[in-house]
This record gives structure tokens, sequence and C-alpha cells, in this order.
């Protein structure tokens, strides 16, 4: 595997960003790497008119000689997604721009300022059907590593994760799961003692494509993810 600041130093990271977000995205093929199957009401490249949209920051960081990023699991009482891992966001307000809305939400779920962000573009939206969004994902970049401040009402714990180990391949997984009478076979990314799946585990796919290192999706094991 390479050394760390080799392939994710942070100037690298940044200028590889700009240019694969400046491109046509890989979108979709990367996305359905991390897809559970079946996924339910998802009829890819087709954004329901009457979806709202929501936003999320994928905010990465220098820290430990490579390059980080947040993700937080969600309050566990909440009503959407509760207890599950995601990256800060939510819904849009009126007269909002997306970009307005990833950095409020972040300053919101984990005290970041938006005047120390850096936004280098965004990654392919993505329709969530089970909570009706349409969620778009805002990339940006902290030339520091923040001082986190979860919101408490809404972020159970803040993990911070290395490029380095969401990239090794021992992190990607997939089980079979049955929900409502169904069997769902669903990868997932396990990282900083969490497991990542639905949604955010596609957006951080699409992600790591852009990056240059799309996940290998494996053969799927009995049991729960």
């Amino acid at each position: 595997m390479p050394k760390p600041h080799e392939h994710f130093s942070p100037e690298l990271v940044v200028e590889r960003l700009r240019a694969g977000l400046a491109a046509p995205l890989p979108g979709l093929a990367a996305q359905r790497l991390m897809a559970p199957m079946p996924r339910p009401g998802w009829r890819p490249d087709e954004f329901p008119q009457d979806a709202r949209e929501a936003a999320a920051l994928l905010l990465l960081y220098p820290a430990r000689r490579t390059t980080h990023l947040v993700l937080t699991v969600r309050a566990s009482h909440l009503p959407q997604h509760g207890g599950q891992v995601c990256l800060p966001g939510g819904a849009a307000r009126p007269g909002e721009t997306i970009e307005m809305t990833a950095l409020r939400e972040a300053a919101e779920e984990i005290g970041i300022a938006a005047n120390a962000l850096t936004l280098l573009g965004q990654l392919t939206p993505l329709h969530i059907p089970v909570s009706g969004f349409n969620l778009f994902t805002v990339v940006a970049f902290a030339g520091s590593q923040p001082s986190f401040r979860p919101h408490a009402g809404e972020v159970a714990r803040v993990l911070d994760v290395s490029l380095d180990e969401l990239c090794n391949p021992a992190t990607v997984g997939a089980r079979m799961r049955r929900h409502e009478g169904r069997e769902y076979e669903v990868p997932y990314f396990l990282v900083d003692g969490a497991t990542v799946w639905g949604a955010t585990a596609m957006v951080l796919s699409e992600f790591l494509a852009v990056l240059g290192h799309p996940p290998v999706r494996p053969a799927a094991s009995s049991g729960g993810a």
C-alpha cells in the first residue's frame, strides 16, 4: 500500500479534486459500487420534482501527515436516519443555494465556520427514496485540522477518518440483510469503528472514484450490516 504522505498529501488531494470535480463526474457508475441492492424506489438519474432538496458537506482537512474527512453519527432519537453515519448536512431553506445549505448545516452540526473553508466543487446529486430528498454534496477543504463542536441534540459522535483508512480495501465489506421480509445486499465501509452504508457510502464511493481510488464491491456474506 502506498505511503500516506505520497498519495494523500493535502496538496495532491486538492489538486486531484479540483481537476476531477471540474471534469465529467463518474456519477451513477461509482454510486452503484456501494448501493444496497435492491434499492426500492430508486430510479437512477431521476429526481422527483416533489422531492425536497438537501445538501451535505464533504469536508477534508490535513491531519497526521495525510488528509482526513469528517463523518457524524446521528443522534439515535432523530426521526430520520437516527443512529446512522452520515456527512454533515440537512434540508435546504427557501432562498438558499446548495453551498449555503451545506455550510450552514456543517456550522450547526459540528461548529465549522464557513470562512475557514475552500469550496472545491460538487459531486453527482443522489435521490434518497426513504426520506424523499434529492441530496447534493459539496466538497470543501480546511487549511488546518478543525476543532469540532458537535451539536448534542443532533450528533452522537464525530468520526475522524483518514483517506488512507477509507481507501484500504480491508475497510469495505458487504452483508445480506433482511428488512420487512426482503433480502438486501448491503455494502459498507467500516471506518473509525463505525459502519457507513446507504446513501453516505454511495456518496463516498463517487468521491473515491474522483480521487482515483474507487472501492471494489465484495461478495456479500450473511448477517446484518
